[in-house]
């Protein structure tokens, strides 16, 4: 069994806030953290092993040191970590954008494509976000709104609550909007084509670059899947809820009222990140903000006391 605590990487995006470091402990130097990457072995972005053994180790000189079994068996044809898990924290928009899907990805940026979950840990009175479109347009619709600038008429908005769940498949057109707190599971990859940014400028002082023609190639014009409300599983001392299950990854959150035990099988590491209280992981503190890399083949990993988390795996 091995379980490593892991230290994140931070992102300071325009749009970003300070809830990170407020609320969730998370120890930067940066004026604004808009994302904390919790689980990255991805070149712009890796995370380190905090404490023991392999102390300030990145995550990927980590997997080469103990091999690429520690992965486990599903990721046997990933040639990096299949997972990018985040925290993002939107005090304001996201610009409108869009992820391709595997194959325009690979022949266009040269990395994987990009579907994604959020599941909402908190959010402002009122907070919305852009997930599809309300009705079914063609490409030519959705280019010419594009240029006339009356994209966001045809989005389809969505008031959100907290513990809220969204499965954005590549090439859903979406946008976290402003005071929204986000977990986010995703395929590794950090390719993004913004559409729409409300005409902001970057530190340089030009606009930030839009990707509309590669928009227009990947963007899906029908409207998204309605989100369902995921079903709570009770077992003795905690719940669980399936938050999304693909062929990338699956995502499941823990409310833990006194212990839970977790089954680590040789199929997948699995990624820990704990979004409220406190308590013990395999022996190791752990609370709110923190996250923990478990090998494949771990086999059983104890928790105790009373927190929530997100177990993220390739299963």
């Amino acid at each position: 069994m091995a379980v490593v605590k892991l230290s994140p990487c931070f992102k300071d995006y325009l749009w970003g806030g300070t809830r990170l470091r407020d609320e969730f402990g998370k120890n930067c130097s940066l004026d604004r953290i808009a994302e904390s990457w919790e689980l990255a072995c991805h070149k712009d972005g890796n995370c380190t092993v905090a404490g023991g053994e392999y102390d300030g180790m990145t995550l990927e000189q980590y997997i080469n040191t103990k091999g690429s079994q520690v992965m486990g068996t599903s990721c046997e044809h990933d040639k990096v970590l299949p997972l990018l898990v985040k925290l993002i924290d939107a005090k304001s928009d996201l610009s409108v954008q869009v992820h391709p899907d595997d194959e325009y990805a690979m022949r266009t940026e040269g990395e994987p494509g990009k579907t994604e979950m959020w599941y909402v840990i908190d959010c402002a009175r009122g907070a919305e976000l852009i997930y599809g479109f309300k009705e079914k347009v063609t490409s030519e619709q959705f280019a010419k709104m594009i240029k006339d600038n009356t994209l966001l008429e045809y989005v389809n908005r969505v008031r959100v609550k907290k513990g809220d769940v969204f499965f954005i498949p590549s090439g859903t057109l979406h946008a976290i909007g402003k005071g929204i707190l986000i977990a986010e599971i995703q395929q590794n990859s950090n390719t993004t084509y913004r559409v729409y940014d409300y005409g902001r400028v970057g530190t340089d002082g030009k606009p930030r670059e839009l990707h509309i023609n590669k928009a227009i190639d990947v963007t899906n014009t029908r409207p998204a899947a309605i989100p369902k409300m995921p079903q709570v599983e009770k077992h003795q001392g905690y719940c669980c809820t399936l938050l999304a299950q693909c062929k990338y990854f699956t995502a499941v959150k823990y409310d833990v009222a006194s212990q839970a035990e977790l089954d680590i099988d040789h199929r997948s590491f699995a990624h820990l990140m704990v979004i409220d209280g406190q308590g013990e992981i395999d022996g190791s503190a752990g609370k709110k903000g923190d996250s923990f890399f478990i090998d494949a083949s771990s086999g059983s990993v104890k928790i105790n006391g009373r927190c929530s988390f997100i177990l993220s795996r390739k299963l």
